[in-house]
């Protein structure tokens, strides 16, 4: 066991830099071979290379340039078996193999100068609107997460063949497309931009409150979102609904350490204990919506949202709370983007700004709503204003329609609890 140990160790450090070096890696080479598919299979080799050589030889220390490196001369040697390089892209990768060769520290200054505009160039790719929602989100954790297809389908609770289909199905799409390997500019730029957003959002949310398994979140999903969410922000400094999300997504991933119980039962906002949430992240979270409310334009939905969970993170107590500047702000958001999610959570803030009966009359309008249907915070919303006016019955009732909707363990026993009146 002893002997093996610093393999191990090794094998762990490699895992470490390929997490690190992953996006940074695709899309250097995607931006050579024009292929995204092709760029992940060359880094994937490399990393193959690397556990098989670095636990010997050490880990170097430059190890991004290593694998970058290494991808390149595969790739040379594969487009000279198969004769299909393009002229322009063999000239530059036999360059830069020649150039990492003779001037190590100096390829790594260049390439750490363009990584930026590369990895910006890569979300866009993975999240180009021509892709579901789900292949977005599935290929942007693959090429950008850097997540393994077994973390994703263990993340999404779906088998790991079908993520691998649908992964698959998402390269050949954009190659048949000949989707452009770059930021798209102008109007087409802030179309491709809320599709980018959408799938960062829709990622770090089902970390944070998990549809289905054992778990109330997954961590890990969240982090991975916040992760490139600050990434775009740093590559996108003048769109203000950059910084809204990750403001969003901050001070939202601040209350992580509160949401649960040791055994996993979820605790929900009102009943948190506020001194574990993370201070740092909040104080990240209201530096990026201030960024965001400097640049011109109007509020967008994630600039909103953000300012809303803003006013949670700033009071100290569940009493201090400003309600009324969230129903405000909730309002506001159901202008610029209507749905019956947002009036749902605009039910709620009437409710604790103006009591339950004024919940009821902002829910009363979306009971029937076809995308409510199988929603089961509906029925538990409805239930606790029902609960808080004494109508008991019909309060465990609700309750009890939202168990069953549910699939996730923690909240339906949660669910169950209360419609049991032991809650």
């Amino acid at each position: 066991m002893d002997k093996l140990s610093p393999q191990f160790a090794t094998q762990r450090a490699v895992e470490a830099v390929w997490r690190i070096e992953a996006a940074k890696l695709i899309a250097g080479l995607t931006k050579m071979t024009r292929d995204v598919g092709l760029a992940e299979e060359l880094a994937s080799d490399a990393l193959v290379v690397a556990l098989q050589q670095w636990p010997e030889s050490g880990i170097p220390n430059n190890p991004g340039a290593w694998l970058m490196q290494s991808a390149k001369r595969r790739a040379i040697d594969q487009f000279r078996r198969n004769k299909v390089m393009s002229e322009k892209a063999m000239p530059e990768l036999t360059h830069q193999a020649e150039l990492q060769e003779q001037e190590a520290p100096d390829y790594d200054e260049r390439l750490d100068d363009d990584v930026k505009d590369n990895v910006l160039s890569l979300i866009f790719t993975a999240c180009h609107p021509i892709l579901s929602a789900d292949a977005r989100a599935a290929l942007t954790l693959r090429l950008v997460g850097g997540l393994t297809t077994a973390e994703i389908a263990r993340a999404y609770l779906v088998p790991e063949p079908t993520i691998q289909q649908r992964i698959v199905r998402a390269k050949k799409t954009l190659a048949d497309a000949k989707v452009p390997f770059e930021v798209p500019r102008g109007e087409e730029r802030l179309a491709r931009l809320g599709s980018v957003l959408e799938v960062l959002y829709l990622i770090f949310n089902e970390g944070y409150s998990a549809t289905a398994g054992s778990d109330w979140m997954r961590t890990e999903l969240c982090d991975e979102a916040l992760r490139v969410g600050r990434i775009l922000a740093n590559l996108a400094p003048d769109e203000p609904e950059v910084h809204g999300l990750v403001s969003l997504m901050e001070i939202q991933a601040s209350r992580s350490n509160a949401r649960t119980a040791r055994d996993g039962t979820p605790i929900l906002l009102l009943d948190q204990d506020r001194s574990k949430w993370n201070q740092i992240l909040i104080r990240r979270g209201l530096a990026a919506l201030e960024q965001a409310a400097t640049l011109d334009g109007l509020r967008g939905p994630y600039a909103l949202q953000a300012a809303i969970a803003a006013c949670h993170a700033r009071a100290g107590r569940p009493g201090d709370t400003d309600w009324r500047r969230i129903v405000a702000l909730y309002d506001e958001l159901a202008m610029v983007t209507p749905s019956p999610i947002i009036e749902l959570n605009r039910a709620v803030a009437y409710a604790m700004a103006y009591g339950p009966e004024a919940g009821l009359r902002v829910l009363e309008p979306i009971m029937d709503a076809p995308q409510l249907r199988n929603y089961h915070l509906l029925p538990s919303v409805r239930g606790d204003f029902l609960a808080r006016l004494g109508r008991h019955d019909e309060a465990r009732a609700e309750f009890a329609r939202a168990a069953g909707m549910t699939q996730n363990e923690q909240e339906r026993a949660l669910l169950l609890k209360r419609a049991s009146g032991q809650a």
